[in-house]
């Protein structure tokens, strides 16, 4: 690499912390800082996540002004910056671009009543192709429904319904401006067509979220210029003032890029927060029925995704709960001490519902009097990889081949174990890279194909990825895995479905009883 060669500004801001990073063009971090959250959120309620929505923000100026104080003879050499974000977190701002409220961050599980109902005809177009529960669910969870109907007073104020990307674009830029990639979750949007739904009030799709067409922010597409540093930013951080802001995709799209995910011959998977299984196509897919594709951080390509929304968040509640001084050695030995299988032990993810099955809670079955916290660790992290197996398996019908390598990203990725467990339970093998930062690392190679130093997303990911680790299937064990996948996990949403809709209108009520008492 020369001494001048550009470098890539990337604003990563995830749920546990923001991190400020600089890349070159091989891949590697020349400066880094990380500003961890003191509260990610908060919970006024039971099931509620929010958090002011600029205190994200201010953490990132203190990780940046770290950087720039420290480095300051790399700001010349910066060729563009971008943010990539965690998705589906809403932002409510007044006609002074204020915040009306606290931000309601993805992890939370409020629902709306969705008392006002969609005019007939809609209702009859949904039930027609069976997309009843799936349209009643996306109503329930989108947080517009659910502040229109609790706040009304706050509602009246929203000039902007935003998610937290599109937010933090202004913040740096003065743009109130966001990607396609970047504003996956509930608003009416046509990932398609990389666009708004035209009147999404009176739109049959987008009249399910809630939010009027003049609430959205402007739409920016992936790899053009979405902004420049504006003067204020530039005094809160150290930045050059006027550096180009890319617009590139969410942190997960990004995170599959920097994987070197860039078509179906390989899948991403990433084990943090949320966990996530993904691959990269040429043409618009719906990753499972009625949940769509998104456009990629890759201009003209979209990303098959399936999210776990509790995912790793799991091993987080569990250490709290159940083995609260566990350190991650001490975790992944309660792995080598448990079988493969955790003796029978079988757990359905679902602490958080999904589209494909809006009815869906968590679950464990096989509980014996030798079960035990060792045992029950085991059986989370065999239950995700059983979840995110079945949407892997449904890409794998969907591109019409078998996907023959896995790489793996994030804080889980961090365990030789649970990597391993990773290969036999989806029997391929499983790649790590150089760094599990593959959110920043696919960010920053999508400034350098925004800006032409690369020439094409496969001779980035020659240049800035590397494989340094490899985990191969072991036959025996997959055998394993594989019989209680098919005999046992598989059937359980079925046979649950019924009860787990009762449990929704206990819980419905519960937090509707709390609501009223607020």
């Amino acid at each position: 690499m020369k001494h001048d060669s550009p470098l890539a500004l990337t604003f990563d801001f995830g749920t546990q912390s923001v991190k400020v990073a600089l890349f070159d063009d091989r891949g590697d971090v020349v400066a880094f800082e990380k500003e961890d959250y003191e509260e990610p959120y908060v919970s006024p309620l039971p099931n509620f996540a929010e958090q002011r929505p600029d205190y994200f923000y201010e953490c990132m100026c203190r990780a940046a002004k770290r950087l720039t104080s420290s480095h300051p003879e790399l700001m010349e050499r910066i060729s563009a910056g971008t943010v990539d974000c965690f998705r589906d977190s809403a932002v409510l701002l007044d006609k002074d671009m204020k915040p009306v409220r606290p931000m309601i961050i993805w992890l939370d599980q409020r629902m709306a009543r969705g008392e006002k109902k969609l005019p007939l005809w809609s209702r009859f177009l949904f039930a027609l192709v069976g997309m009843t529960e799936t349209v009643v669910l996306n109503r329930q969870r989108s947080f517009a429904n659910w502040v229109r109907e609790n706040e009304p007073e706050v509602w009246a104020k929203t000039a902007k319904y935003v998610n937290a990307s599109a937010y933090f674009n202004y913040l740096i830029t003065g743009e109130l401006s966001d990607s396609p990639s970047a504003t996956a979750g509930h608003y009416p949007i046509d990932f398609k067509r990389h666009r708004w739904y035209k009147n999404p009030e009176r739109h049959l799709k987008g009249q399910i979220f809630g939010v009027k067409g003049s609430q959205l922010s402007r739409l920016v597409m992936e790899g053009e210029l979405l902004g420049r540093i504006s003067h204020e930013c530039s005094l809160k951080t150290g930045l050059p003032e006027g550096l180009p802001i890319i617009a590139s995709g969410s942190d997960k799209s990004c995170e599959t890029l920097g994987l070197g995910v860039i078509d179906s011959s390989m899948a991403a998977l990433s084990f943090g927060t949320a966990c996530t299984i993904e691959t990269t196509v040429p043409k618009y897919i719906e990753s499972e029925r009625f949940l769509p594709g998104y456009p990629s951080c890759i201009p003209g390509y979209f990303n098959l995704d399936v999210q776990i929304y509790r995912g790793f968040w799991m091993i987080s509640w569990f250490r709290k709960e159940f083995a609260y001084k566990a350190t991650p050695r001490e975790l992944d030995q309660m792995l080598k001490r448990v079988p493969p299988g955790a003796d029978g032990l079988v757990l359905q993810p679902y602490w958080g519902s999904g589209l494909a099955r809006p009815l869906t809670k968590g679950s464990v079955i096989g509980w014996s009097d030798s079960s035990d916290a060792a045992h029950f660790y085991r059986a989370i992290i065999e239950g995700i990889d059983y979840a995110l197996r079945e949407s892997f398996e449904s890409f794998e019908r969907k591109v019409h081949h078998k996907i023959p390598v896995i790489r793996v990203s994030g804080g889980g990725a961090n365990s030789d174990d649970i990597c391993q467990i990773a290969a036999n339970v989806f029997d391929r093998p499983i790649e790590k890279v150089q760094t599990t930062e593959t959110s920043s690392l696919g960010a920053a190679m999508a400034v350098f194909l925004a800006t032409k130093h690369f020439g094409s997303a496969k001779e980035a990911v020659q240049s800035m990825v590397r494989k340094t680790a490899r985990f191969e299937p072991e036959p025996k064990i997959a055998a394993k895995y594989d019989f209680l996948y098919r005999n046992v996990y598989l059937k359980l949403y079925p046979a649950l479905k019924e009860p787990y809709k009762a449990l929704k209108a206990f819980n419905r009520a519960e937090e509707a009883e709390r609501l009223s008492k607020k």
